[in-house]
């Protein structure tokens, strides 16, 4: 008969219960599932924005929270200066937390160069390069992401990122709250052009993603609304007239519904569009799909994977 060493049986122990706390610092929740929570900070930098989201960031580090997302980085009257990027990057650096960082429309589309000339496209490169370099969330305990510029087809678009938790699987979107930054302007929407190409490509490997991986749900962050739920679907979808020919988000809400209805699991939209006075952030579903709006605040979000609700605003 093999007779196994004490010593043997107390590693073996000792090994299940550092599995088990693991297990349990990680929130499993009742059916498996990574029960975790996550902060979306919105944009809110024309008022008092950077002890703003000094103030936000600091009460992330002291939340147990997988990560933050924090649209935008400066205020449309603030200038569009590398010596601002770089402050508003060592002040998201200094976070513990993992931070995703969104751009926001007044981080890019409005700065103007000296002679008066949009700048738009050469400022939102620089971003890209301060602030989406790397394979890795900014901030503390890093956060390994997918960035959409590993494509080589679309390597400028590295503010788009995916990244999972448990079996949810997180990602944005860069669609900036001006109209997604379409010009009425004959002739000059060639970058907004790009963008919806990229961001086509982007959806439908994300949903792709998902599938495969039997995932339980996607969210998607953007700083503009897409108005998702107002887009009719099924026999209304085919009455429906011609959208106007100047909504910038038109095409990208069309494949979103498309894409989640084809989807299983849940499909949750979160921008920083402005609410109303009075309004609290609240999330509203339709079938699958639902929709937070978050104004200029900061919002957290409980998710448990496995459970009927999944999200839940703290």
């Amino acid at each position: 008969m093999l007779r196994v060493r004490p010593t043997v049986l107390i590693c073996a122990a000792f090994a299940a219960l550092v599995v088990a706390g693991a297990a349990a610092a990680a929130g499993k929740d009742k059916d498996g599932g990574d029960a975790h929570r996550f902060t979306v900070v919105g944009h809110s930098f024309n008022d008092g924005g950077e002890d703003r989201l000094k103030a936000a960031l600091k009460a992330i580090d002291d939340k147990p929270d997988a990560f933050a997302v924090v649209t935008g980085i400066k205020g449309t009257t603030e200038p569009c200066s590398d010596k601002l990027y770089q402050q508003r990057r060592a002040l998201v650096d200094d976070a513990k937390r993992p931070v995703m960082v969104l751009p926001a429309g007044s981080d890019w589309t409005e700065c103007r160069n000296s002679a008066g000339r949009s700048n738009a496209i050469e400022r939102l490169n620089r971003i890209r390069e301060l602030f989406y370099g790397e394979p890795a969330a900014l901030g503390g305990g890093k956060l390994a992401v997918t960035r959409l510029s590993m494509s080589p087809r679309f390597r400028s678009y590295a503010e788009n990122a995916h990244w999972s938790v448990g079996k949810v699987l997180y990602a944005t979107l860069n669609l900036p709250a001006n109209n997604n930054h379409y010009l009425l302007e004959a002739g000059r929407n060639s970058e907004y052009e790009d963008r919806l190409v990229a961001n086509r490509f982007w959806l439908n490997r994300l949903f792709a993603i998902a599938r495969r991986d039997k995932l339980e749900a996607v969210v998607l962050f953007s700083e503009g609304d897409l108005k998702a739920l107002s887009q009719p679907t099924g026999l209304r979808a085919l009455l429906q007239r011609a959208v106007p020919a100047n909504d910038g988000f038109a095409e990208t809400r069309r494949q979103v519904m498309v894409l989640a209805q084809k989807f299983p699991g849940k499909v949750l939209l979160v921008d920083t569009a402005r609410l109303a006075k009075g309004v609290k952030p609240a999330i509203e579903w339709r079938g699958n799909v639902g929709h937070l709006s978050t104004g200029a605040g900061a919002v957290e979000v409980a998710v448990e994977p496995g459970s009927k609700k999944i999200f839940e605003l703290q």
